[in-house]
């Protein structure tokens, strides 16, 4: 499969209505700012199943069908619009570690402003994304850790401090402690999300590594929709909430460390679910509906039907999806990859480790609200 080749991000026009006007003339402040307007809305979709005799509807948020072809795309924006000020030397150079998304949509938007980008990554990361990031000028800085090794974070962020120190104007967003990840899905991802869906939804699902998505959806939401139920999903030996760490899998959910931005408050529960669970909840899915998505939104899937299996007055839930599974073709939707994770290829025979109580999905037509920009007062913070 061919890396994904994003859009560049200054497409928009820069006298277009929509686009929040110029920050004091700090060019990526300006070029964040076009980006942001340009961003469409991502689509929902709602499916239908039956679980425990119940009907039930969940809708979900495919945040794959944006520029950069995941959530982490607005997380990019939001990052590199709270260092801006760092980054107008000649020779400025932005560092992250990163499982993927984050790393692709960075190094789009920093080979349009012409940035220095460097990824720091560890051998999980899906190829197609490799691929994607240096044909965007982007620079693989690899981790070396075994396959059983449960340090894959603390050690991609021991190299990012080595690198912070060692090259000068070196700069790290720092998607794990800075405010600006979370923010962004307060005050842009949740209230789109919001006015996507009907007010009969009584409980909202999302996947959490650094915690900035779901601490932003759940800052919105416990405002607008109080009886909606907040509900993390992570997958076994992740440490997100705490416990003892042990070797995952997949990408772009749970981590080693726990959340900076995630509070009691946060969440009304935690769902800790099986990484086979989750790659079974992406095949059944695609067979199904024809959507296809990655192996965090899999997960996701897989503890939003686990928590409607224990709660039968639960009828409709929401999803947020992360990505799509364009670029899990060599991993979660490969013969060879399921074969080490102990799984049969075949979608009727992986439908099962759904629940059996889940006998599949029937997707359901959406009528979405037409797109809007974030607001001039998002776009100023």
């Amino acid at each position: 499969m061919p890396p994904t080749s994003p859009p560049s991000t200054a497409a928009a026009t820069p006298g277009d209505t929509t686009c929040p006007p110029p920050m004091s003339g700090n060019p990526v402040l300006e070029h964040v700012s076009r980006a942001m307007a340009a961003y469409p809305v991502t689509p929902v979709r709602t499916v239908r199943t039956e679980i425990a005799g119940i009907p039930r509807t969940i809708t979900l948020k495919l945040e794959g069908h944006s520029p950069w072809r995941s959530v982490k795309g607005r997380t990019a924006l939001s990052l590199i619009r709270s260092v801006a000020g760092d980054l107008t030397a000649p020779d400025a150079t932005v560092v992250e570690s990163t499982s993927g998304n984050l790393g692709l949509a960075l190094s789009a938007i920093c080979r349009d402003l012409g940035l220095r980008f460097i990824a720091v990554v560890d051998h999980r990361q899906s190829p197609v994304i490799q691929q994607a990031i240096e044909a965007n000028g982007g620079e693989l800085d690899w981790v070396r850790t075994p396959d059983d090794a449960t340090t894959h974070l603390q050690d991609r962020l021991a190299r990012v401090r080595e690198l912070e120190r060692d090259l000068p104007h070196a700069v790290w967003p720092n998607q794990y402690e800075n405010d600006a990840n979370w923010r962004i899905h307060e005050t842009w991802t949740a209230p789109e999300f919001d006015a996507q869906v009907t007010h009969r939804a009584q409980a909202l699902f999302a996947g959490v590594s650094t915690g900035g998505t779901l601490a932003g959806l759940s800052r919105h939401f416990r405002r607008t929709r109080p009886g909606l139920r907040i509900v993390a999903v992570d997958v076994r030996g992740s440490t997100v909430f705490g416990g003892v760490p042990r070797p995952r899998t997949l990408t772009g959910i749970g981590a080693g460390r726990r959340s900076a931005f995630l509070t009691r408050a946060s969440t009304d529960d935690v769902l800790l679910v099986d990484e086979r669970q989750a790659v079974a909840c992406c095949h059944t899915l695609r067979a199904d509906t024809g959507t296809a998505v990655g192996g965090s939104s899999g997960a996701v899937l897989a503890g939003c039907l686990e928590y409607l299996y224990r709660h039968p007055e639960v009828r409709h839930a929401l999803c947020l999806c992360p990505d799509l599974g364009d670029h899990y073709g060599p991993t979660v939707y490969h013969p060879a990859w399921l074969d080490r994770m102990g799984l049969p290829s075949e979608a009727h025979r992986l439908r099962h480790r759904t629940g059996a109580a889940c006998p599949g999905f029937e997707p359901v037509d959406d009528i979405t609200p037409a797109p809007s920009a974030p607001s001039e007062e998002d776009a100023s913070r």
